[in-house]
């Protein structure tokens, strides 16, 4: 019997969602049918009482509030002062003005906690840059597609906030078990970048100038904004004197300060920023609420016991859990944004990495670098249109230029696979 209710459940949730129907409402429905297999009497007010007890999670408010940091930086003039600013710092090394893409995109990643907002704002600088300055297009936008997801990973992430709620993980470790592995995806980016143009010299525009201490010196008038900005949010956070809500109430003032300092904070920029970030939100809340009666549902069913005892009987290994996971997240990756791909399994899947002795801390790094494969993964990419529109190119070319960082990014689980401690070192330290 139980069997039956899990097919056709599974049946029913593939059908709504390959339907086009809205991810809240498939969520929604296929919990309400489950519950209505457990006990018909108890459906709707298990249904009001869940989703009311998930909005009402004090965590879960530090999400809007990096939102709305976000959105309000996307329209100030840091995306184009970190250009300007790291340009002259990254002249000397092989691939110049390649690697201001990877830079800018971390650390425009640490104000905004989005990959697809760090992929459009440092895209529409550094792109156009590039390319007039003739640079490969292919490379230009393949490091840009790559860098672009470290908005995933670098605190504040958007998506470890949900993971977190969803899991009862602490925002704090997540964001400090992200530091270290976003730093080495993005030095993994570089070295990628800087090996290629030693291997096609020709292709890299000479420097028209020699940069001196002097303009490097200048230049960080440019960067210290954002730098300056970094450290109050996850210095806060780091060393303990503030949560994650409190340090996003504090990056939202850092950035009004930063918008009204370079003159971009006007009323209609102030309305658009919070208007944008209110509908990110409600999205994203309406679906964790909807997600929260599904586990509900999932639990009532017992299927999530149901699937730990399946998955403990196969006698897996670690690495081969773990491959099938990231095989797993990347076929859902081709149809299903990060955020619904996180909230629609991980209630699911929390009993069965608990008894395979997965540390929950650990996976939520691993589950965000699946995601960030997820967002240069077609059809569903959602990085790969935002290149398209920039680059105005077709999307097989843009594919092709993304395949060496997707490439990277294996590399990168592969590494958080063998030294987990790249993950777990510095949340001990806290």
């Amino acid at each position: 019997m139980e069997l039956v209710v899990a097919i056709t459940l599974v049946t029913l949730l593939l059908v709504l969602l390959l339907s086009g129907y809205w991810i809240f409402f498939t969520l929604l429905l296929v919990a309400l049918v489950a519950m209505l297999f457990v006990n018909p009497d108890v459906a709707g007010d298990s249904m009001l009482l869940t989703i009311w007890g998930s909005t009402m999670n004090w965590t879960i408010t530090s999400l809007p509030l990096f939102l709305w940091m976000g959105e309000i930086l996307f329209r100030t003039k840091l995306p184009m002062n970190l250009f300007s600013g790291l340009a002259p710092w990254v002249n000397w090394l092989p691939g110049r003005l390649l690697h201001v893409t990877v830079l800018g995109s971390a650390l425009f990643a640490a104000v905004s906690g989005s990959s697809t907002a760090t992929c459009s704002t440092v895209g529409k600088i550094s792109l156009p840059e590039l390319l007039k300055r003739k640079y490969p297009e292919k490379i230009a936008i393949g490091s840009l597609a790559g860098a672009a997801t470290l908005g995933l990973l670098i605190p504040p992430s958007i998506i470890m906030i949900v993971y977190g709620v969803a899991t009862d993980v602490s925002i704090s470790q997540l964001f400090a078990a992200g530091l270290i592995p976003g730093l080495i995806v993005a030095l993994l980016f570089m070295v990628y970048l800087g090996f290629w143009s030693l291997l096609h010299p020709d292709e890299i525009p000479r420097s028209d100038r020699i940069t001196t201490v002097k303009d490097k010196l200048n230049s960080l008038r440019s960067l210290l904004p954002a730098i300056l900005l970094v450290l109050a949010v996850l210095g806060s956070i780091y060393t303990g004197i503030a949560t994650a809500t409190e340090a996003a109430a504090v990056g939202v003032l850092g950035a009004l300060i930063l918008s009204w300092s370079d003159g971009t904070l006007t009323p209609k920029v102030f309305k658009d920023g919070l208007v944008s970030a209110s509908r990110s939100y409600c999205m994203i809340g309406i679906i964790m609420a909807a997600a929260s009666f599904l586990t509900l549902a999932m639990g009532f069913l017992g299927l999530p016991a149901a699937l730990a005892e399946t998955i403990s009987s196969f006698q897996l290994s670690s690495l081969q859990f773990i491959i099938l996971l990231t095989l797993f997240y990347m076929t859902l990756g081709c149809f299903l944004d990060g955020i619904s791909m996180v909230v629609l399994t991980i209630g699911v899947l929390q009993s069965a990495l608990e008894m395979a002795g997965i540390d929950l801390l650990w996976f939520g790094v691993f589950i965000v670098i699946v995601v960030e494969l997820a967002q240069i993964t077609p059809p569903v990419g959602f990085n790969l249109f935002v290149l398209q529109h920039l680059s105005q190119r077709e999307m097989g070319y843009i594919i092709r230029s993304v395949v060496p960082m997707f490439l990277l990014l294996i590399v990168a689980l592969a590494l958080l696979f063998a030294f987990p401690e790249l993950v777990l070192w510095l949340p001990s330290l806290l």
